[in-house]
């Protein structure tokens, strides 16, 4: 059970490598400018659990408190990648002959809703009003994070 799943978090880790990449294509390529989602989402979880993120000597939204929200975002983003691809691994041996593509398709919604529904929780976002050009552009940057997990657990679990 624990190989599953460290198979799973190593799979979702490659996944969100491809995620991470596909993001920052598309802002080179279009030139837009990083989200502020995860750095607010990470704000405003650090502040409903009265946490303070900002240094001793900065008032309360200082540099050091918008760093720290940064790095926080950035690393939710790892937990929901590696957290999802080991639980991916726990779940997989038991879904049979899906294929890698559906497996894949799963997973990116998966990661979707891993991203979307606490940053909506926490009123960062709001998906109900979202038109279907959002919906299609979220689901094009977790399609690479799905299909690329499914392909690598597969990979590293017949490297076995």
């Amino acid at each position: 059970m624990i190989r599953e799943a460290l198979i799973g978090a190593a799979a979702g880790a490659v996944g969100t490598v491809a995620l991470n990449v596909t993001t920052y294509a598309d802002m080179a390529l279009r030139g837009r400018v990083a989200s502020s989602v995860p750095s607010e989402a990470a704000g405003r979880l650090a502040e409903k659990l009265g946490i303070d993120l900002s240094a001793e000597d900065e008032e309360q939204d200082g540099p050091t408190a918008q760093n720290r929200q940064s790095g926080l975002g950035a690393l939710q983003g790892y937990v929901v990648g590696l957290g999802l691809g080991a639980v991916y691994g726990l779940v997989r041996p038991r879904l049979g002959n899906v294929s890698v593509p559906l497996a894949g398709l799963g997973l990116a919604l998966a990661a979707m809703a891993g991203s979307d529904a606490p940053t909506a929780a926490l009123g960062v976002v709001e998906p109900s009003t979202w038109p279907l050009s959002t919906w299609a552009m979220d689901l094009g940057f977790h399609l690479p994070y799905g299909l690329v997990t499914a392909v690598a657990y597969e990979a590293f679990n017949g490297a076995s």
